[in-house]
């Protein structure tokens, strides 16, 4: 019975992927200006805790997260499809960001 529970979980949708990636990319761009004002911060591992965040809000484990990633790691086409997708999503939330700025002033 044992081969049965080893068999491998599916890996978490492109679009999922997608926005925990995202997600990821913002806490490591906060964690640098934490550190940046804070230098104390490496020393608590505060990335650690932001990326267990993001973990927590996409309702996901760590564990989870990187077998996926290591699953499109391994099937290059369909990596390049994530890595494309998150470009673009990237892209787009900077233009909503500037459109919104430029409407204030």
């Amino acid at each position: 019975m044992s081969c049965i529970q080893s068999v491998r979980q599916k890996p978490l949708e492109i679009n999922t992927m997608k926005g925990i990636i995202w997600d990821l990319m913002k806490a490591g761009e906060w964690h640098l200006l934490i550190i940046a004002k804070d230098s104390t911060a490496r020393k608590r591992k505060e990335d650690v805790r932001l990326y267990q965040q993001v973990f927590a809000v996409h309702g996901i484990t760590k564990q989870r997260f990187y077998d996926s990633y290591k699953y499109y790691e391994a099937h290059p086409v369909e990596f390049k499809i994530l890595i494309d997708s998150v470009d673009l999503f990237s892209n787009r939330e900077k233009s909503k960001l500037f459109e919104s700025h430029g409407q204030a002033h």
